[in-house]
């Protein structure tokens, strides 16, 4: 699977089954209580297969601290201040005490519907008051026993000088590999020695093998250490392809840079895994990023179709959830608070309408607009073989600037696998065009294509802030 893509898809389930709230004199909406691992059912999984998805990755399942416990960030606390490796976060269950018992149930519902878990493995650091039902930590385990660097007041750093932590930091893994998970997005990989993962992932993969393993990475000059050495799976591309993204549609750089991006990335692309949202970053459909989701389907088109890797969503993207409601600890910023118990709102008005047999019932003209662009464009990511396995021809640099073509605000690219050849246009600007690509000699050579003629191009309309894939 290493160079096919698939769609992975990051839910909060905290957050999203929570449905248990009501509404207020002002207008507004008050949560109540969490949502439940029983929330995601199997109704929930095979609407979630509409989008292509084939990994769901449960974000905030391990056991962490909440209000009450010391440093504890908002009422929820963070996911990734561990308290107990071994267990399960009770309000996620519905009786507290069969609680391990209601998650093994849901990774058997995932895998009945034929989808792939992913789960959060938190090497680094863990609450500052780790308890576990399994044997604690020793003194040994600790980094001088000191409360974090960074902002993370409410961790504690773990110490990879002793062998101890790496013997449980496997066992760890082999437990939940034990109970179903296929696979894990490792927190913050940087933070640990590359010569743990060395040590570590081929011995999971040994008795679990097909395991996935995610890194968390940022610095692009680790990137081949943490593939070669560290034998990760895949790689975060947040500091390439996500940044950059970024910054051209804010007009901060021209499109025609991202082809330096992918050039340096070279031979290691189909490693990396893109995305336009995890819980990290701003809404891509929120004021603090491009406003609305109409604005964003350049940046869509260009992540999803660009490369074979692996692409992913964010609960609620589908639908241009915005991040905007009043949340706990972040505040109003874009994002979709992870400290605090809450409800999204696009999420919620699909569940309601998913119960009464029309998950899209509740949602706003726009959100169903946006749902169906997502379901269409995933959907031909990961069934047209030029896409899902084929090879990428960047176009920048035969379409220099002129009056049909802008490389500050067009990017092209072509996608060919099985005998088929595909162009895809992303524009930029804020204005609807008539775009003109020459297509050079060069690329059906490379695709060892016959029966073009040498001086080929095509005009295609691209709508502003959006995108065109389709075949030649």
């Amino acid at each position: 699977m290493d160079s096919e893509k698939f769609i992975i898809y990051q839910l909060l389930p905290r957050l999203f089954g929570n449905t248990n709230g009501h509404c207020v004199p002002d207008g507004s909406y008050k949560v109540n209580g969490s949502g439940k691992f029983k929330d995601i059912s199997a109704p929930v999984l095979y609407e979630l297969k509409k989008l292509s998805v084939s990994h769901i990755w449960l974000t905030g399942v391990i056991r962490h601290s909440t209000e009450g416990d010391p440093s504890v960030k908002g009422k929820a606390g963070s996911p990734y201040a561990i308290k107990d490796y071994y267990d399960v976060n009770p309000y996620l269950s519905s009786i507290p005490s069969k609680r391990m018992k209601e998650f093994e149930d849901l990774l058997k519902r995932i895998h009945k519907c034929s989808l792939r878990v992913l789960m959060d493995f938190v090497p680094n650091h863990v609450s500052c008051d780790y308890k576990s039902l399994f044997p604690p930590f020793t003194d040994d385990n600790y980094y001088h026993g000191r409360i974090h660097d960074y902002d993370w007041t409410d961790t504690v750093k773990l110490n990879y000088s002793s062998q101890s932590t790496w013997e449980k930091m496997k066992d760890i893994l082999l437990y939940w590999c034990s109970k179903g998970a296929d696979g894990f997005r490792c927190d913050m990989v940087e933070l640990v020695t590359v010569d743990f993962w060395n040590w570590c992932i081929p011995l999971i993969k040994e008795e679990y093998p097909g395991t996935i393993f995610i890194a968390e990475i940022y610095q692009p000059s680790n990137y081949h250490l943490y593939i070669e050495k560290g034998h990760f799976d895949y790689l975060y591309d947040k500091s390439g392809f996500y940044d950059h993204l970024r910054k051209i549609a804010s007009y901060q750089i021209p499109a025609s840079s991202l082809s330096g991006v992918w050039q340096s990335i070279g031979d290691l692309q189909p490693k990396m895994l893109n995305f336009l949202e995890n819980h990290d970053e701003q809404r891509v459909s929120s004021p603090f990023f491009m406003g609305k989701a109409s604005k964003s389907l350049a940046l869509l088109y260009t992540s999803l179709f660009f490369n074979t890797a692996p692409f992913m969503i964010y609960f609620g993207q589908e639908f241009g959830e915005k991040g905007m409601d009043e949340e706990g600890f972040s505040g109003i910023d874009g994002r979709t608070s992870i400290y605090d118990f809450w409800s999204v709102s696009s999420i919620r008005r699909w569940l309601s309408g998913l119960t009464e047999g029309d998950s899209t019932k509740y949602l706003t003209l726009e959100e169903n607009e946006t749902y169906f662009i997502y379901r269409k464009l995933l959907s031909q990511a990961v069934t047209i073989p030029a896409v899902k396995r084929g090879k990428t021809f960047d176009l920048e640099y035969a379409n220099p600037k002129s009056d049909y073509f802008n490389p500050d605000t067009d990017f092209a690219f072509l996608r060919y696998g099985a005998g088929e050849l595909y162009l895809c246009v992303a524009n930029f600007s804020q204005d609807d065009r008539l775009i003109k690509v020459q297509i050079p000699p060069h690329a059906f050579e490379y695709f060892q294509i016959e029966g073009y003629p040498s001086d080929y191009s095509v005009r295609v309309k691209v709508n502003s802030f959006s995108g065109i894939f389709q075949k030649l």
